[in-house]
């Protein structure tokens, strides 16, 4: 006996239906990934038909119809070598190419050799997807057969109508995908061009690292160039210099350096199970400083040089072996916190690495050129002899050409430049005669002293004590001789008289030795107190603290004094640096051998350089050796009179600077003469 359904049931079941119905149009009309889709999707629709199962195939790649998502499918059915499946697959093929919903009764057969069929005990309901202009793939839903033909019609409509709604997914899917690609294309070809733009190593390097984390969609992308056995990063996106030297550009030069030896690229996702030791080790103490989660290291080979139009070349260029072209250089491509699928991160990888490689080498080609900087150089200057631009490059040229002859034909002065002081040509050192310990200064810088007057006092203990000593003696030796007088003047015996003489000789002889000894000492005591040997000033710089209670030693200079009357005679003392003497020497020794007295010299004052002064240099005022100073390094000495020192307050040390003019040549000579030298001494040499 049958039973029938209340109203209220069917309502309930219909507003299921409805419901189901609205998820799948709502899932549909969103952006839903496709592997949460297509089990969504597919369980509505089961639950919907109150279905045993079902399964959505799609088109692959190949064309072939491949299974997306299934829900209770016999395993029979999906197993590639059983021959229920083969049947099964072969009827979906040919209901797709039909291209309409079907209705397939269990355990059918088709075709003439009965070689395709549902081989299954369930009614199949099959519709098409369409994803576009073609169909995209089918969805089949196992149906129980014991149903009216009616419902079964009905299960037909409702899958034709849920197919409409997954094939408008698909649609929208294809669309992002056509747009997705094709705003990859034009990344693509953006990166291609900047790439390609320019020939600097630099420029390319850094060009690569940025333009390269756009279109990769990573945190960081760096470029390292191998140079002999080790790689050495060029490039890091989003910096525009490399510190060399920092701990995480060292390790990842070391990292890139094992990578590139070992000659295989690196994938790093966070496990080191299957690396080798060396690139296990160095790619741990990379990841630790850059906290990075995934890291790709790819050796850069370069390309192989395809002749255009030969098509043979090119097809073998895709079979040839890449570990027999030679590495260049290292792209790493790192992800911190981005998160670029393992596939799509892999695709675009290749894509920038291919740009990379040969952009990269087209410059490591086009800067080993042989003096590439200088044809680079005259490449850009082929402007100025074309079009409008050569008339003012003629005429600047023809100006260059008149200074340079003019330089050659017109004669200046040829003056060595000099430094020194301006000094009083009397002045005294006042140095210690002996040692001792400063006790009192009397004078002070600026002081003015007369001859005599004393500068310095000094305390000898030494001294003091052997003064003390040899007057103690002295004393001694006289009371030994008058002992000896009284004796020799009381004694009777001839023999004891003539020794108590040779005794009192023998005092009377130290006697003069201890006056002499005593003299010398007091002598030196007197030299303790150091005296002024001219008129004139004090010149050294807070003298008291300098010297009081200091001890010194014999021929320590203590005091200076110099005459500071400017009606005196003044000089300047100058040092010429010795690599201008050969000059000066054949200015004053001239080849027709009539040696000239003296050369001009002119001098400024730093403190009042608009006003020249004149002077003097003769012959004898050169030292006659060379001689190290801490400034200036090897100098020879010289002394010039100046003629008049009107306008200068003279001050012992004044600073000057000094031109000695020693006779005239071109100007060419005269100004680019130490430039000549330095080519000769550094270069030609």
């Amino acid at each position: 006996m049958s039973t029938t359904p209340s109203p209220e049931t069917v309502e309930q079941t219909k507003q299921q239906i409805r419901s189901l119905i609205n998820e799948i149009a709502d899932l549909s009309r969103g952006d839903t990934p496709a592997e949460d889709y297509y089990p969504a999707v597919l369980k509505r629709v089961v639950d919907a038909l109150a279905a045993v199962g079902g399964a959505i195939w799609l088109l692959d790649e190949d064309g072939a119809l491949k299974l997306s998502y299934q829900i209770n499918v016999s395993q029979e059915l999906l197993a590639p070598d059983n021959d229920d499946a083969v049947k099964h697959g072969k009827l979906l093929t040919r209901l797709f190419s039909r291209g309409k919903s079907e209705l397939i009764p269990p355990n059918s057969m088709l075709g003439d050799d009965q070689s395709e069929g549902n081989p299954s005990q369930y009614l199949l309901v099959v519709a098409p997807l369409s994803g576009g202009a073609q169909t995209a793939g089918i969805i089949e839903v196992f149906q129980r057969p014991n149903s009216a033909p009616n419902i079964q019609r009905g299960y037909q409509r409702f899958l034709d109508q849920m197919a409409g709604l997954i094939g408008e997914w698909l649609k929208g899917r294809t669309l992002q995908k056509v747009s997705d690609r094709q705003e990859m294309w034009k990344k693509a070809d953006h990166f291609a061009r900047l790439a390609h733009d320019n020939l600097e190593m630099r420029d390319t390097a850094f060009t690569i690292a940025n333009e390269g984390r756009q279109l990769i969609g990573c945190d960081r992308v760096s470029l390292a160039i191998k140079k002999g056995g080790k790689c050495k990063v060029q490039a890091i996106s989003g910096q525009d210099t490399i510190e060399s030297r920092s701990n995480i550009v060292t390790a990842l030069n070391h990292l890139s350096t094992r990578v590139v030896s070992a000659g295989e690229s690196l994938w790093y996702d966070g496990t080191v199970t299957d690396l080798p030791p060396q690139l296990e080790e160095a790619v741990e103490d990379y990841v630790d400083l850059s906290h990075g989660r995934s890291v790709a290291v790819l050796p850069i080979r370069r390309p192989e040089k395809v002749v255009e139009g030969d098509v043979k070349m090119k097809d073998n260029n895709f079979s040839e072996d890449l570990s027999r072209r030679e590495i260049i250089g290292a792209l790493i491509v790192e992800q911190i916190e981005s998160q670029v699928s393992s596939e799509d991160l892999r695709s675009r990888c290749d894509l920038v690495y291919e740009h990379a490689a040969r952009a990269l080498n087209n410059s490591l080609l086009h800067n080993d050129l042989f003096l590439m900087p200088v044809w680079r150089f005259l490449g850009r200057a082929t402007w100025m002899f074309k079009g409008s631009a050569l008339p003012k490059t003629l005429a600047v040229l023809s100006l260059i050409l008149i200074g340079i002859l003019a330089m050659l034909v017109i004669r200046i002065d040829h003056d060595l430049e000099a430094t020194g002081t301006l000094e009083p040509k009397l002045k005294k050192q006042v140095f210690a005669y002996i040692n001792g310990e400063v006790v009192d200064v009397m004078v002070d810088h600026g002081d003015e002293v007369k001859k005599g007057d004393e500068l310095v006092r000094l305390i000898n203990r030494d001294l003091e004590a052997e003064i003390e000593n040899l007057t103690g003696q002295k004393n001694e030796t006289k009371e030994q001789i008058r002992t000896f007088t009284y004796l020799f003047q009381s004694a009777a015996d001839p023999l004891e008289k003539a020794r108590l003489g040779g005794q009192r000789a023998e005092y009377q002889t130290r006697l003069t030795s201890l006056e002499k000894q005593l003299q010398l000492a007091n002598d030196k005591q007197k030299q303790l107190v150091l005296k002024s040997p001219i008129d004139g000033k004090v010149m050294d710089w807070e003298l008291k603290n300098k010297l009081m209670h200091r001890p010194v030693v014999t021929g320590q200079v203590l005091v200076n004094i110099a005459d500071s009357d400017p009606n005196n005679e003044w000089e300047l003392s100058l040092l010429m640096p010795e690599k201008r003497m050969s000059y000066l020497d054949n200015a004053l020794n001239p080849a027709d051998d009539d040696p000239l007295d003296g050369l001009p010299v002119t001098f400024i004052l730093p403190s009042d350089p608009s006003v020249d002064h004149k002077g003097f240099l003769s012959r004898e005022a050169v030292h006659a050796r060379a001689s190290l100073h801490k400034e200036d390094g090897t100098v020879v000495k010289m002394r010039v009179t100046p003629e008049s020192l009107d306008g200068i307050k003279p001050r012992p040390g004044l600073k000057v600077i000094a031109d000695v003019t020693c006779g005239q040549g071109s100007a060419a000579f005269v100004w680019f003469h130490e430039v000549y030298e330095w080519v000769q001494a550094h270069v030609l040499f």
